[in-house]
């Protein structure tokens, strides 16, 4: 079967996208990196000029206007989900984290030394997420973010990382190597918040992130690249807020590989949660699950863009989408865009949506058994978003996101 042509990315650049990609790059590089780091910075710059900024003409933005996430508004939210977990925390502005397995430096740090594999990898899956979907928030991030965190985990960490995300831009390199093993836990807010994961062969890393509060438009992105063997599981539960997309970019590049990436929408009020993920399928006998489920209420809205992209030499390749949303209201919205695209012809691959009210039976049937309404709509609610949860390999972390749902339903 013939190779797919690598098209560059479909944004078409208009004078309204140019201007508002210079006002981006309006403010100046970090100062005081190493010269290798400031040429992949202005490399990005090159890249996000040429394709300018989100519109909401771009394919990928058809259901979400970007325009917010282009002010940069700024919010200091403290995320406090997961305070009782042990484990370091480190506060994107302050010092790295001290965790045994792991090598950790600032952003900062790594940028201004030659750190070897943080140099391998800085802008480096960002450009390569850029192939089949252009993708300027990223590029802006690598041109201009200049806080966070570099992490190489070279050995199983015997507790979880929390990462409290700050206001304004977010940058995070993670290596994770041979055999080793990392959870991140992920909170707060930022505007603009990227991670470039590096997971090499047999590798595994656990990524749990929780969005929740009143906060301002924020995007937060992933791209991640899966050696032979390697696992990665990212989970995310994103409650409120005014308008914010968090996107997955991941390339299972060796062979055996497998993602999970599952998602738990909560949305009421004036809130547009969008859950995009473009999943690839480089390697043999890849594994990827992209499970999320959506609670959408009052005249909120949800969007879910998920894609499987499967090279032709990405065979025996076993793909698997689903994405389910129950409206609370009849003001409320969700719209989805699954997309299969597949290269290879022994596979086996598959996608899902569906759209609906509260089941009224199963609501019946608690309410006949004495079970009052709000008590019965908040089980049917906990028993449908579970099949995300799920996906979180470590109980006790499920137990508490499923703490944060059971709260959002109560306070509503």
């Amino acid at each position: 079967m013939a190779s797919p042509a690598k098209t560059p990315p479909t944004s078409r650049l208009t004078p309204a996208k140019a201007e508002a990609a210079e006002a981006l790059l309006s403010t100046p590089r970090p100062a005081g990196e190493a010269a290798w780091a400031q040429e992949v910075r202005a490399a990005a710059e090159a890249r996000l000029r040429a394709m300018g900024a989100p519109a909401r003409r771009d394919e990928y933005w058809k259901y979400v206007d970007p325009a917010p996430l282009l002010a940069g508004a700024e919010a200091d939210v403290a995320g406090g989900a997961f305070d009782a977990v042990d484990g370091p925390a480190a506060h994107v502005g302050g010092a790295a984290p001290a965790l045994e397995g792991v090598e950790a430096s600032t952003l900062g740090a790594a940028l201004s030394a030659d750190l070897g594999w943080a140099r391998a990898l800085f802008g480096v899956l960002e450009l390569a997420g850029q192939e089949k979907v252009a993708r300027p928030l990223a590029a802006l991030s690598t041109a201009r973010a200049a806080h966070g965190f570099a992490l190489r985990a070279v050995g199983k960490a015997p507790a979880p990382l929390r990462i409290v995300n700050a206001a304004g831009f977010a940058r995070h390199l993670v290596r994770v190597e041979s055999g080793a093993e990392l959870t991140l836990l992920e909170t707060g807010a930022a505007t603009n918040t990227l991670f470039e994961i590096d997971l090499a062969p047999g590798a595994t890393l656990h990524h749990i992130r929780v969005q929740e509060g009143a906060r301002p438009a924020a995007a937060a992105q992933v791209f991640a690249r899966l050696g032979e063997g390697a696992a990665l599981r990212s989970f995310t539960l994103a409650a409120d807020g005014a308008l914010t997309r968090n996107e997955t970019v991941a390339d299972l590049a060796g062979d055996d590989a497998s993602a999970h990436i599952g998602g738990a929408v909560l949305a009421k009020g004036a809130t547009t949660i969008d859950s995009t993920v473009f999943v690839t399928h480089s390697g043999l006998r890849g594994e990827s699950r992209q499970v999320f489920k959506n609670v959408v209420d009052e005249g909120a809205r949800a969007v879910f863009q998920g894609k499987i992209f499967v090279r032709p030499e990405a065979q025996k390749t076993d793909g698997y989408q689903i994405s389910q949303s129950i409206l609370l209201s009849e003001r409320a919205e969700f719209l989805a865009k699954p997309e299969l695209e597949i290269y290879a012809d022994d596979v086996k691959c598959s996608h899902g949506s569906t759209t609906g009210a509260m089941d009224p039976e199963a609501l019946f049937y608690l309410r006949a058994r004495g079970v009052p309404e709000r008590e019965a709509v908040s089980l049917l609610v906990a028993a449908f978003v579970d099949e995300a949860v799920a996906e979180i390999e470590d109980e006790a972390l499920a137990d508490l996101v499923r703490a944060r749902v059971a709260a959002w339903m109560a306070a509503r």
